[in-house]
């Protein structure tokens, strides 16, 4: 089974980095609510939407959460080496499912997502857990910046990915790898421990139109937030799949850290293609574990996710999302 991520002495701290369209919203929703966890902060980059833009839904669904004193810092603009790709068509002009919602009532800290991941290493030593559910710009620049970060972080827990399953950028790629795969090499080849929530296991667990009917009945604002936005992205999962079904992609990864038995991960070799005509942006797992225990192998080993228990995830996410922390 999965270890548990972060500490046993109470509320992990967490620090998000984000690239806030309609299921990062959802995640930062389960992280507010759950009680395993301490949001210290919430970095953004570019990826779903623009980071500027991604640093002003964060700040409305914080502001919907109650959660007005989590710092929110711009991070990244655009990937390493990558154009800026936007997911616009999933998420809507405005990120949050076209809701219009209003302008949050506060600014993004002065403070840089990248300056901000490096303070907060500094103040939870040894116990801060970054959750990465965009793309890795921001993780690759502060560990390139200061590589002791790599000894001061618990672990780096991310959305991304895919072991067996395909993409859903491209044949293989991943979106969140795809949109800055340099990143995403320099992240899987650091040292720090890694547990990687990607395709094989969000795909699984879904929200369907009752779900975001019962959350639309439910007396809570974050609820009533989430049935809000989730139409578009049920709208675009209906064009793309031929079911008006979405995966809780980013909340799984939230989901996880508050509770790690809800997958199963296997420490398993991993590297991302960069080169490839057809593959650049891969998720290159070796499933086989042949050169895990090789000391002259030098691909770095991930927890990778590959089974996950479906009901028992949709009821956590499900409970987060109502505003329940039980």
């Amino acid at each position: 089974m999965s270890p548990r991520v972060g500490t046993s002495k109470g509320p992990i701290p967490v620090v998000l980095d984000v690239d806030t369209g309609i299921d990062d919203a959802l995640a930062l929703l389960v992280a507010v609510r759950s009680v395993e966890i301490d949001l210290v902060g919430v970095g953004t980059v570019a990826g779903n939407v623009s980071a500027a833009v991604a640093a002003r839904n964060t700040l409305r669904v914080l502001e919907v959460a109650g959660a007005s004193s989590v710092p929110v810092a711009i991070g990244a603009a655009r990937p390493l080496v990558e154009p800026p790709h936007e997911a616009r068509w999933v998420h809507g002009e405005d990120g949050l499912g076209e809701t219009n919602q209003p302008q949050p009532q506060r600014p993004p800290s002065d403070e840089d997502a990248v300056d901000q991941l490096l303070r907060l290493s500094q103040e939870h030593a040894g116990e801060l857990v970054v959750v990465a559910v965009g793309p890795l710009t921001n993780l690759a620049i502060a560990l390139t910046r200061d590589p002791s970060l790599a000894d001061r972080l618990a672990r780096i827990v991310l959305m991304g990915g895919s072991a067996r399953s395909g993409g859903n950028r491209s044949a293989w790629a991943e979106a969140n790898i795809a949109c800055d795969p340099e990143a995403a090499e320099l992240v899987f080849g650091c040292s720090v421990r890694r547990t990687m929530i990607g395709l094989d296991v969000t795909m699984q667990v879904k929200l369907e139109e009752a779900d975001v009917q019962t959350l639309a009945q439910q007396d809570d604002a974050g609820g009533r937030f989430a049935a809000e936005i989730l139409p578009f992205y049920l709208d675009a999962y209906a064009s793309w799949t031929g079911e008006r079904r979405c995966a809780l992609h980013d909340p799984l990864a939230v989901a996880v850290v508050a509770d790690p038995g809800l997958v199963t991960t296997y420490p398993l070799p991993t590297r991302i293609e960069l080169h490839g005509h057809q593959t650049r942006g891969m998720t290159v797992v070796d499933l086989r574990a042949l050169m895990r225990d090789d000391p002259a192998n030098d691909v770095a080993v991930t927890d990778v996710a590959l089974d996950v228990d479906v009901q028992a995830a949709r009821s956590f996410v499900l409970r987060r999302l109502s505003g329940r922390s039980d």
